[in-house]
């Protein structure tokens, strides 16, 4: 993956002998650059601290700033009421717990899938991308309501809705396992596998030996990820929960829609920041061991056709797929099916305004908003994301560095009605009112996009073997050199990832878009929240039809990514 015809990186693989001619350099302590006496480590310190600055500054603007209004307006009475009631602890326990349980079936499906994305040279791994990133997209109201259809708890609530609520966020999150961990295990060197088996190793002992301490930083980072999604987890609750089960984030929800009781949505707002800070604390504490230097391989050395028992993992990740498949067709079934038979009715009121003006826009203008919101709110992110994880790096204390991903963590466990009602409430005393802005979405977006990039790009660039900065450091390169050589060629497939993945979350978040989105530019989920609200057949059918529009323009993105991605891997070797 290193460019062509660049020497420096050619040097430092030690393809050619270093030049007599350049003076060796004192290299910092990150293998990053010179040490802090020359100008060329200060320059650097001081556009990491710039880049620290940007990226502090827009989480304190778009995220802190109008969290802290919203908790402050509501703490006027009644929160020690709130936090003593045992109603509260049962909403924390269950909160807690089934999103402990989605996590472990989300990890357990999702590794095979990752396995084969890595290390097996099968065709159709494009298309096999797709459709395990497809399920991530959909909007949560709607995964809730194709679990409902397959389980048969019309009503919500029960058995069948506890087990609803607990399969819908396990569907729900397995890409992010699968593309976390496999993004990762993609570049791991398998001849120190192959070294482990050939002194005697099982194939099970060397994966728990060899592989899964070289993944564990991944792992902790997907395990973070997918808890926090599913413990701030709102239309699948809401739907298959029936009032029997809720969560502090339904709970919220109701609270300051419903009840407009603000300060019991305060004090439940403070207890679920403090879950997601323990929980932050908790993936910190798992991934205290610095990721180690790997031997990091591109995807051409290390996918191969599967032998022996790598067949039953094969097996495995093809039954996660057929599984994940299931909702997904049922979707696409119930778009075409009404009371009289099969009809395409719903797609054809979709392309205009729907039922007597249901919609203020055509299903495929929605389609449009979306994919240009989705866009916007991905190149926000991937700036953010990729000077958050230089920054991240090149901290050398590491408490501040966990404390800073700690923070840059937090968006992703925040309920987006507290978002959404912060901005309404702060953004209005800033200059030309951002509340009317068409950039107000992306912003909220990228929120939540952000900490995937760099979830994605962040194990990558520690797990890049510091030597080979030194090395460059050695022959005369300035630390941004060392940078865009060594880091940029290493990391550029995560980077791809993080952006395809990046950008279909963004293309069917619901949460903070369904208070943000103006009425005349809605997204495609806006506008599925909006007709299922809606009593009436035809409105149904339309919001089945939308489904199955967003699906496509998913797979669809996802598909163009995979290509740019795969371009990436033929540029070079190293």
């Amino acid at each position: 993956m290193a460019h062509p015809g660049s020497g420096l990186t050619v040097a430092v693989l030690g393809k050619t002998a270093p030049s007599k001619n350049v003076p060796p350099r004192t290299t910092s302590a990150n293998g990053a650059g010179p040490r802090s006496g020359s100008s060329g480590h200060r320059k650097y310190s001081i556009a990491l601290g710039m880049a620290a600055t940007a990226v502090l500054g827009f989480l304190g603007l778009f995220f802190a700033w109008p969290v802290v209004a919203i908790i402050g307006l509501g703490l006027d009475g009644g929160v020690a009421e709130v936090l003593t009631s045992a109603r509260t602890w049962d909403l924390v326990a269950f909160t807690l717990g089934q999103a402990a349980v989605s996590t472990v079936l989300a990890l357990l499906a999702g590794m095979p899938v990752a396995y084969v994305l890595a290390r097996v040279a099968v065709p159709g791994k494009t298309l096999l991308r797709a459709v395990v990133t497809v399920p991530f997209v959909l909007p949560t109201l709607v995964v809730g309501m194709a679990f409902r259809a397959l389980l048969g708890a019309e009503g919500g609530g029960g058995a069948s809705g506890l087990l609803g609520i607990v399969l819908a966020n396990a569907f729900f999150n397995v890409s992010v396992v699968a593309r976390t961990v496999g993004g990762l295990w993609t570049h791991l060197d398998r001849r120190t596998e192959d070294a482990a088996r050939s002194l005697g190793a099982s194939r099970l002992r060397a994966f728990i030996s060899v592989t899964l301490p070289a993944l564990r930083p991944a792992l902790g980072s997907a395990m973070a990820i997918v808890f926090l999604f599913c413990s701030t987890s709102f239309g699948v609750v809401l739907v298959l929960g029936g009032g029997t089960y809720r969560t502090l984030e339904t709970e919220i929800y109701l609270r300051t829609v419903r009840l407009l009781d603000l300060s019991g949505a305060a004090a439940l707002s403070l207890l679920q920041l403090a879950a997601v800070l323990a929980a932050l604390v908790i993936a910190a504490v798992a991934r205290r061991r610095r990721e180690a230097a790997l031997r990091l391989r591109s995807a051409g050395d290390t996918a191969r056709r599967p032998q022996g028992a790598e067949w039953c993992v094969v097996g495995a990740a093809v039954l996660v797929v057929l599984g994940l498949l299931v909702p997904i067709a049922g979707l696409l079934a119930r778009s075409v099916s009404t009371r009289d038979g099969w009809s395409l009715a719903g797609y054809r009121a979709l392309a205009g305004s729907g039922d007597n003006g249901t919609l203020a826009v055509s299903g495929w203008e929605a389609a449009w908003n979306s994919l240009r919101t989705a866009a916007d709110a991905t190149w926000m992110a991937l700036l953010l994301g990729i000077l958050a994880s230089i920054v991240l790096v090149g901290l050398r204390r590491r408490v501040a560095a966990e404390m800073m991903d700690a923070a840059l963590m937090l968006p992703l466990g925040v309920s987006a009605v507290t978002v959404g009602f912060g901005y309404l409430i702060t953004l209005d005393t800033l200059p030309g009112d951002l509340r009317t802005s068409p950039l107000l979405v992306p912003f909220a977006q990228a929120l939540l996009v952000t900490p995937l990039v760099i979830r994605m790009v962040l194990p990558v660039l520690r797990s890049i073997d510091g030597r080979l900065r030194e090395a460059a450091a050695t022959l005369g390169a300035s630390p941004w050199r060392v940078r865009w050589e060594i880091d940029a060629p290493l990391a550029a497939r995560a980077v791809l990832a993080a952006a395809g993945f990046g950008f279909v979350v963004a293309l069917g978040e619901f949460g903070a878009t369904s208070f943000l989105a103006r009425p005349e530019a809605p997204t495609l989920p806006v506008v599925i929240a909006r007709l299922l609200a809606r009593p009436g057949e035809l409105n149904l059918q339309m919001a089945y039809a939308a489904c199955a529009l967003l699906m496509l323009v998913t797979a669809l993105a996802v598909l163009v990514i995979e290509r740019m991605r795969v371009r990436t891997e033929t540029v070079g070797e190293f």
